[in-house]
């Protein structure tokens, strides 16, 4: 049965060709909404504060401020919708999951460069 569904997903999902980015990362995510019969892409630009999972049921979790609220958007890395996703800044961070971010303010709350 589980080779059945791993022949499933490998043939018929669709792989996108995303960069490399990981937690600590800023990212912009490029998405379709539909609303009624129109489409219209839409921008989400934020810290990457984790990547779960692995093949088809990975996700990752970016979180931006929106004036004084966190707002924060789980993405399913094959999700149909997606349409690209750009790299703004490389973060040094050293952990996978950087959730102690979210109680971080002010300058506190920046994350450094990576160097190159």
């Amino acid at each position: 049965m589980a080779d059945l569904l791993k022949f499933v997903q490998n043939e018929f999902v669709a792989k996108k060709d995303f960069p490399e980015f990981g937690a600590g990362d800023t990212i912009t995510v490029f998405y379709e909404i539909k609303e009624g019969e129109k489409t219209r892409t839409q921008f989400f630009k934020g810290v990457v504060i984790q990547r779960r999972g692995s093949g088809n049921t990975e996700t990752f979790t970016i979180r931006k401020m929106s004036g004084a609220i966190g707002v924060e958007r789980i993405f399913p890395v094959n999700l149909p919708a997606l349409q690209k996703i750009e790299i703004n800044k490389k973060g040094a961070v050293r952990r996978a999951r950087i959730f102690y971010f979210r109680q971080l303010t002010g300058k506190k709350a920046k994350i450094k460069d990576k160097r190159r």
